[in-house]
């Protein structure tokens, strides 16, 4: 599969330490979900793998969990947002601003259509 660029080297050597009946559970859960692990997926794998405690249910629910890579981001350009703030202002200051301000108007939104 890696030859064959379907799943990454790193996640790879993880699952390698697999039993031969954990990687035969793998493979089919992967075909059945169209997915493929990531390296700390393939590294929770491998350790359940090693205890002795990884079944195919185990190995569906690691592989059905969210990818830190696959959920969405909102980002900005700080020089977008620096017309906004005092130059004294660090990024991190930004958006605490930034939270804090969003707080206050889901706040007022709320007021607003209770009344």
């Amino acid at each position: 599969m890696v030859d064959a660029g379907k799943i990454a080297l790193t996640p790879a050597v993880e699952l390698s330490y697999l039993t031969g009946q954990d990687q035969q559970d793998l493979l089919e859960t992967m075909e059945s979900e169209d997915c493929t692990p990531s390296l700390s997926q393939a590294v929770q794998l491998k350790k359940l793998s090693q205890s002795g405690e990884l079944n195919i249910d185990k190995i569906f629910d690691i592989l059905r969990e969210p990818k830190a890579n696959q959920q969405e981001k909102i980002s900005f350009r700080v020089e977008d947002l620096r017309q906004f703030f005092p130059k004294s202002y660090s990024t991190v200051r930004i958006q605490e601003t930034i939270l804090k301000l969003l707080s206050d108007y889901q706040k007022k939104r709320k007021r607003e259509q209770s009344r």
